[in-house]
């Protein structure tokens, strides 16, 4: 038993050295910066960072963003996922193939997308204006609307797929016999399903999460200058203002942000046990 352990430290090792040399050290080191000051350690940094008003703003979009798309993602996967178990094995691969599909274009790609339906001049607008609903386009691009829709097709196969993972798991004559003694939908939801699938929430919202706080691409081109998060922020202060400091303080606010909604999920999840 004792071989095996040190077998598997030994063949483990090369990979934990790569990772502390290549990632977890560059990272603690640039993390670090925002504890530095001429007088040694200090919180300088992250007390100057939420003393401005722009950036309490940009911090509570950030977070509120990231909570509607996480929650959106759920509702939406819950409905899909146990769709998607009640289908054929056949017809069950087709779809599961399609909402694999996205992941494997490239979020640029899918960003640029709406810009065809949310422009002036795109398929949103040609339909208002087409119906009568407004003389003129409505501005639709560079607004929260925009960052939230286009953060919610970019992760919700995550959620999806964790929990259609979680729900094939639920044994089969479990949702029958609670409607049978009587339970229904909502009761089936929230005392069968929901504490069964727990641990799919936990994962799919931990990912939906910590993605649409830590995207760059979908804010800066469905949002622009207009609606800043905190990753396009970050990239602000690196390459126009050359801030290092407050860019460590926004990562450090990222990384942080990101663990303690894994922590509060997983505390909700495991609440009822």
């Amino acid at each position: 038993m004792f071989s095996s352990t040190r077998e598997g430290l030994a063949l483990a090792l090369p990979a934990a050295i790569f990772a502390l040399l290549l990632f977890i050290l560059p990272v603690g080191i640039l993390l670090s910066e925002a504890f530095q000051s001429d007088d040694g350690w200090t919180l300088k940094g992250y007390i100057d960072f939420f003393s401005k008003p722009l950036n309490q703003k940009v911090f509570l979009r950030t977070l509120k963003l990231g909570v509607l798309v996480a929650g959106t993602a759920a509702i939406i996967g819950y409905a899909a996922a146990f769709s998607i178990t009640n289908l054929s094995p056949k017809a069950r691969g087709r779809v599961f193939g399609l909402v694999i599909l996205p992941l494997m274009i490239s979020p640029v790609a899918r960003t640029y997308a709406w810009i065809v339906i949310l422009g002036r001049t795109g398929i949103v607008n040609d339909t208002i204006v087409g119906l009568g609903l407004s003389d003129t386009p409505i501005r639709l691009l560079f607004t929260e609307t925009a960052v939230f829709l286009g953060l919610l097709q970019l992760f919700m196969p995550l959620m999806i797929i964790s929990l259609l993972s979680a729900m094939e798991n639920i044994p089969r004559d479990v949702i029958p016999a609670a409607r049978v003694l009587g339970a229904n939908w909502f009761q089936v939801f929230f005392k069968v399903i929901l504490p069964l699938t727990k641990e799919g929430l936990v994962v799919g919202g931990t990912l939906v999460f910590t993605g649409a706080l830590t995207a760059y691409i979908t804010p800066a081109i469905l949002g622009g200058s207009k609606v800043l998060m905190l990753e396009t922020l970050l990239y602000q202060r690196v390459n126009v203002a050359n801030d290092f400091v407050s860019a460590s303080v926004i990562a450090m606010i990222l990384i942080v942000m990101s663990f303690t909604a894994n922590l509060l999920l997983k505390r909700i999840a495991t609440a009822r046990k």
